[in-house]
């Protein structure tokens, strides 16, 4: 059912912004990055929310909600021929969602809901579990065991970081490494690992400068892809613009990660330990 499948041959780039702010403004960023990812010659999977369901502030914008936000999902993927996700928070939505979504993502905050990871592992679809800022890299297992039960086997997780303290986090590249032990595969989520959680106290903050720099450590430790959350001006996004590539600098980036990650897969410690 599903139109993405993960063969390890070329790394897995999951680019968009963090929620769509409407129907023009995301039509034009999937087809710019549709055109870079022409330029540089690789797949990318689309990704925007349609709803922000653990947003800071109760005012804050969420997204269009779940019936408008799938259908342009759906449309852009359609006609831009790339497969498209976003989250999901519920059964119910899984249910929706899994109609139009190639890949359903699990947010991290719910990453252990047991209900919500075994209706998205039936659905048919891929399943992208953002690992949860709460758990050890070895607490990955059980939520692969829940979705093998299921019989999905067509899933990744998303490293994003631990909590350090307050309002910080701290990525730690040996977890990609043991997780991929383990027989996961693993993407490495570059931006929400520079975020600060309620750094700015009605909403967060984040150093997206140097999103490209852990992404860059990442695919050189080893991972099977990277998480980017990009937008044309990261300083009036509806959210989590501070720790946001800004639009204009992502294809360096990308083809900076091409190259390494050509280098760490044909490196001897890339096959002997993963």
């Amino acid at each position: 059912m599903s139109s993405v499948h993960f063969d390890g041959n070329s790394p897995i780039f999951i680019l968009g912004p963090c929620v769509i702010e409407g129907e023009e403004f995301i039509w034009e960023l999937a087809r710019n990055l549709k055109t870079i990812s022409l330029e540089i010659g690789i797949p990318f999977i689309f990704k925007a929310s349609y709803d922000k369901a653990n947003r800071t502030a109760s005012d804050s914008f969420r997204g269009p909600g779940i019936v408008e936000g799938c259908r342009m999902l759906y449309e852009i993927g359609k006609e831009l021929n790339v497969p498209v996700t976003t989250d999901v928070h519920t059964v119910e939505e899984v249910e929706k969602a899994s109609e139009k979504i190639d890949l359903l993502q699990i947010p991290a905050f719910l990453c252990r809901q047991t209900d919500l990871i075994y209706a998205a592992g039936r659905s048919g679809r891929a399943v992208n579990v953002k690992k949860g800022q709460f758990l050890a890299p070895s607490d990955v297992i059980p939520i692969a065991d829940k979705l093998r039960s299921v019989g999905c086997d067509n899933f990744l997780f998303t490293e994003r970081g631990t909590t350090f303290g307050y309002n910080n986090l701290v990525a730690d590249m040996r977890s990609l490494f043991w997780m991929r032990k383990e027989g996961c595969r693993v993407v490495f989520d570059a931006t929400h690992s520079v975020q600060k959680p309620g750094g700015l106290g009605d909403k967060s903050s984040g150093d997206g400068y140097l999103a490209p720099v852990l992404a860059k450590a990442a695919v050189a430790t080893g991972c099977d892809g990277v998480f980017i959350e990009t937008h044309p001006d990261p300083d009036k996004a509806k959210s989590d613009g501070p720790n946001q590539i800004p639009l204009n600098d992502l294809s360096p980036v990308l083809k900076t990660l091409v190259a390494i990650h050509g280098i760490a897969s044909s490196g001897s410690m890339e096959k002997n330990n993963v």
